[in-house]
C-alpha cells in the first residue's frame, strides 16, 4: 500500500490550503484515514481522522472549525481542507491509513505517506 500526499507549500497567515493523499495498492474503502503533522523538533501529532465510509470524523480542538477532512472513495483520495491558517500550523503533514475504526494514535496506523510541508508565514 502506498500513500502519496501533496498540496503543501507556502501560505500567508489567514489563508487556506487543501492537502490531498492518494492511496494505491490496497482497498481504500476499508481504511480509516487520518492526517498527522510534525513541526521541527516536535512529535508527530494527530490532526484529523475519517472513517472508511466518511460518516465519522474527529479533530483536535485546535483544528475543529478550521480544518475539514473528507474522502472520495471513488478516487482513493483523502483531503484536508485547512482554513484560517496560523504560523503555528507550519509542519510536515502526513496522511495515514489503518484497518478498522478511526484512531488518534500514531502507533495504530499501518501505512504512511511521505509527508508534505506546509509553511504559514506571518
Amino acid at each position: 500500500v502506498q500513500l502519496q500526499a501533496s498540496g503543501g507549500g507556502l501560505v500567508q497567515a489567514g489563508g487556506s490550503r487543501r492537502l490531498s493523499c492518494v492511496v494505491s495498492g490496497g482497498s481504500f474503502g476499508v481504511y480509516a484515514m487520518a492526517w498527522f503533522r510534525q513541526a521541527p523538533g516536535k512529535d508527530r501529532d494527530f490532526v484529523a481522522t475519517i472513517s472508511m465510509h466518511g460518516s465519522i470524523t474527529n479533530y483536535t480542538d485546535s483544528e475543529k472549525g478550521r480544518f475539514t477532512i473528507s474522502r472520495d472513495n471513488a478516487k482513493n483520495t483523502v483531503y484536508l481542507q485547512m482554513n484560517s491558517l496560523k504560523p503555528e500550523d507550519t509542519a510536515v503533514y502526513y496522511c495515514a491509513a489503518r484497518w478498522g475504526p478511526i484512531s488518534e494514535h500514531v502507533r495504530e496506523y499501518h501505512y504512511w505517506g511521505q509527508g508534505t510541508l506546509v509553511t504559514v508565514s506571518s
